[in-house]
């Protein structure tokens, strides 16, 4: 639809495709939740508020409207889907649009695997932007097959698709100026930098800060969470299946701070996603422990949207992509209605577009292990033990060591390590 012609709709001087009716408006701009009405022509919002005629009018019954949920950070691979069989998982709750980081196939694959990603970004019924991977691989010490040098991340820059460099986590490169990590950042300087810095604090997260590093969704406890807020990081609280943040970290939103907090998931597995949600599970949760509704939906969709500079999304605003939510209990929204782009894609929890998925590329094999002769014993002298200790429900491991020559020594002595 060319600009014009959305412009003398909404106006009024034309009739629009479609006017939603008889809906309580969620206004993540102002905190409000009111009656009013929304007409799409197209894929975008052209007016909000009485008066607007369509050629098809939709009376939501009194529901609760409000933007798409936007995931601020996903692994796809981690839900073990194609994106497009991701995109049936999460749509149908709400989530119309999520920024993802194809690292871990990039570690197998390298700039083939990222590739495979933004092609299947393309067309879907999902909103799907990609940052480029900044550490494949993770450290120097991996051996999964591929690397991405500076030169080899830039030319990614040329896609739309592409918002900016993806999570650092090579935060002690970055930190004490490793020359690749710093090319990687200044290639990418005019893009959304997004960061991943467990436990920095002080002095280095300044220089963390200064480089440009912009968010991160590693924090794990509230005096964390505060230090990175107040050096200026957008801070993403995470609800993982194998890291669970969210409760721990709810306290630190206030008022005051809550514009610069969005809500991701990181890796989230199958069951998780089915058995409770994706960014919609964070919001009830959220919701449920005492956040304003509105303002947990606004942690949802505007604030992701501001970051990413994804203008025209977050928002029931005129201009602004049609991509919306309608359910019928503030205190708990569960998707009853769900467009995405002017159009229903989901209603009562089913898929009711049709979706022919592009076809994937082929990628070469990536699994080659020849379990012949190969011996996975570990020779040691002394009489310690060091081990990495796990802790539920945590990323973040521990650094155990006991003595050596018994199936069980404990207590270990721990002390907390950055994994």
């Amino acid at each position: 639809m060319k600009l014009h012609e959305r412009i003398a709709i909404a106006r009024g001087d034309q009739p629009a495709d479609l006017l939603l009716t008889n809906l309580q408006l969620v206004n993540v701009y102002t905190g409000e939740v009111y009656p009013s009405e929304v007409a799409i022509a197209g894929s975008r919002i052209v007016g909000v508020g009485p008066g607007y005629e369509a050629h098809q009018t939709l009376d939501l019954e009194g529901r609760f409207l409000a933007p798409g949920f936007i995931d601020a950070h996903v692994h796809i691979e981690s839900s073990l889907c194609t994106p497009p069989e991701f995109a049936r998982a999460v749509l149908v709750r709400g989530v119309t649009t999520v920024i993802t980081d194809p690292h871990e196939i990039a570690n197998v694959l390298g700039l083939e695997g990222v590739r495979l990603m933004l092609n299947a970004a393309k067309n879907g019924l999902l909103s799907m932007y990609v940052m480029a991977s900044s550490c494949v691989p993770a450290t120097h010490m991996e051996t999964s097959g591929a690397a991405l040098s500076a030169d080899d991340l830039v030319g990614l820059l040329q896609s739309r698709w592409v918002l900016g460099l993806a999570e650092m986590m090579n935060y002690p490169g970055l930190v004490f100026g490793d020359a690749e990590v710093l090319r990687k950042v200044e290639a990418f300087a005019q893009g959304v930098l997004d960061g991943h810095c467990p436990g920095l604090s002080g002095k280095q997260l300044s220089a963390y800060r200064a480089a440009g590093i912009g968010s991160d969704h590693e924090c794990t406890t509230v005096e964390e969470a505060r230090e990175k807020l107040r050096v200026g990081m957008t801070l993403f609280i995470r609800e993982a299946t194998n890291a669970h943040n969210l409760d721990a970290l709810l306290p630190v939103v206030t008022p005051q701070n809550s514009r610069r907090i969005c809500f991701c998931t990181d890796d989230r597995q199958p069951a998780d996603l089915l058995d409770e949600g994706s960014i919609d599970h964070m919001v009830r949760r959220a919701i449920a422990q005492g956040i304003a509704p509105v303002e947990a939906i606004r942690m949802a969709t505007l604030n992701t949207a501001e970051y990413f500079r994804l203008h025209g999304y977050g928002a029931v605003s005129p201009g602004y992509h049609a991509d919306l939510i309608a359910f019928e209990d503030l205190q708990a929204p569960h998707a009853a209605l769900v467009f995405r782009g002017g159009q229903l894609v989901a209603q009562a929890g089913q898929l009711v577009a049709r979706f022919q998925p592009p076809p994937l590329s082929e990628v070469r094999s990536s699994m080659n292990i020849h379990w012949e002769g190969l011996d996975f014993s570990i020779p040691a002298q002394g009489e310690q033990i060091r081990v990495i200790g796990s802790i539920p429900g945590q990323l973040v491991t521990e650094h155990r060591s006991g003595q050596r020559g018994s199936k069980a020594v404990w207590p270990w002595r721990t002390r907390p390590a950055i994994c």
